[in-house]
């Protein structure tokens, strides 16, 4: 079946301006088809039926058998009754027509309805539904598991044409987008672009650094009608019509996000705060190469810290170290950590070593966490440390990037021992179960694993030079 309008995306027209930009010609036949699905009709029961239960109404018909119902909805394409079982009284069942037959589905209940996984708030909303749903994959169903052999999102050349201006105006407002308060989408030109449109000029960007990450695609109800940003196509039904990556904004359909590149460009505008934030999805927020935090804190301690006896070791106070968290979570990259604000260092170290403790995936990742832990058993130190490389290898690139930094920066802190008492021993004591979690929440794991965290900490540091 060909779509009905699937003109060739190199025809679309690029305006000269970011807020006239119109996007290509989204192919129509699925929404079409929508618009041609039957409506329900709700087939009331002429008398008033006892015991019928409250969230149900008039079309709420008792225990009648599968025959019985068939026969109340014969011929009414669409029409609809709601029956409690006869062999199973307590259960219920939506009788529908669709197709010249009556179709029978056990019918639940939670406070919402439901017959699958859509949940929805009234009787009416779940047969519209599925009557599109019904419609649809009856009439497309060869045209449905082709939507995919052709996505516009590897044939994005009618963005081209905005990449420099999306680029320079993103680079305009990147500064501003740090701010606590975030423009509306109404307000902000760049933002009336499509996702897929911003993931271009992104993408050509030479600033941005291009670390590999997936898109974070949840289930999600869309407002009006909506086209898939892979392969064009509308996305059909009344709620949960596909899903969106929660970092990036792309929509597509749940069929396609399978297909979909792991090239998430997360829109800062999305990314709510800086603590407790995957660490690739703020770096690529940001177009940093490492978390601001990581920098900012490094920087200072380098500048006023190094000689500080007991650092990374002595705490800060907590409140303080709060402060300069919610100080990032705030401010991004502009929060004020100086001496004139925060004159003791521990409370910049402990602000850094929480960063790195409240991320969602620990900077040694979880899939690499035993291979390090079994890294560290090796017994002959060259087979270790060459053990221990290979692992470090598996890491995301961001992680990497990360941990590098940091490791160098923890060799500093080893230089001036005579003065600080850290070596890199005892950084690894206070860094291993800060850089690395079992995946399991597991108290005995932990304390089984310590001294291979600390052991494993301790050779970064010690051979950063050569690991990394």
């Amino acid at each position: 079946m060909a779509a009905s309008s699937n003109s060739s995306l190199s025809g679309s027209s690029v305006s000269s301006d970011a807020e006239e930009y119109q996007p290509p010609i989204w192919k129509s036949y699925l929404y079409q088809l929508q618009q041609e699905a039957p409506r329900p009709k709700r087939i009331i029961c002429p008398q008033e039926v006892e015991n019928r239960p409250k969230y149900y109404g008039r079309e709420f018909h008792g225990i009648i058998s599968r025959e019985q119902a068939d026969e109340i909805l014969a011929g009414v394409e669409g029409a609809y009754i709601l029956r409690e079982s006869q062999r199973q009284p307590g259960c219920y069942t939506l009788a529908l027509r669709f197709g010249n037959q009556t179709l029978n589905y056990r019918l639940f209940y939670d406070g919402k309805h439901f017959v699958g996984e859509k949940r929805f708030e009234s009787i009416h909303d779940l047969v519209t539904d599925g009557l599109i749903t019904l419609y649809i994959e009856t009439k497309a169903s060869e045209y449905i598991s082709k939507m995919t052999t052709n996505p516009i999102y590897e044939h994005i050349g009618y963005a081209t044409l905005l990449r420099e201006k999306v680029s320079r105006r993103l680079s305009r407002t990147k500064n501003e987008s740090r701010k606590a308060s975030v423009t509306s989408e109404e307000n902000t030109p760049v933002e009336k672009i499509t996702s897929l449109v911003r993931r271009a000029a992104l993408t050509q960007n030479d600033n941005h650094f291009n670390y590999e990450k997936a898109h974070n695609f949840k289930v999600h109800t869309f407002r009006g009608p909506h086209w898939c940003e892979y392969c064009a196509n509308f996305m059909w039904g009344l709620i949960a019509q596909g899903v969106r990556c929660s970092d990036c904004g792309l929509n597509v359909h749940k069929q396609c996000s399978k297909y979909v590149p792991n090239d998430c460009q997360p829109d800062l505008k999305r990314i709510k705060r800086v603590y407790c934030c995957d660490l690739t999805t703020l770096v690529k927020a940001h177009n940093t190469q490492r978390p601001m935090v990581v920098d900012s804190c490094i920087r200072e301690i380098e500048a006023r810290g190094l000689k500080s006896e007991g650092l990374y070791r002595v705490s800060g106070f907590t409140e303080h170290i709060e402060d300069v968290k919610m100080a990032f979570d705030r401010d991004g990259d502009k929060a004020d950590i100086s001496a004139s604000i925060y004159p003791d260092i521990n409370i910049i170290a402990g602000a850094l070593k929480l960063y790195f403790r409240d991320l969602p995936i620990p900077v040694i990742t979880y899939d690499t966490y035993s291979k390090f832990i079994e890294a560290a058993k090796i017994s002959n130190p060259d087979e270790r440390l060459e053990a221990v490389h290979e692992v470090l290898m598996l890491l995301p690139a961001a992680h990497y990037e990360t941990l590098r930094y940091l490791m160098i920066h923890l060799k500093k802190v080893t230089l001036h021992e005579k003065e600080n008492f850290m070596n890199a021993e005892n950084l690894g004591i206070v860094f291993g179960p800060t850089l690395m979690r079992p995946p399991e929440d597991s108290t005995l794991a932990t304390l089984n694993d310590m001294r291979y965290q600390k052991l494993i900490v301790q050779i970064l540091i010690e051979n950063e030079d050569v690991l990394f």
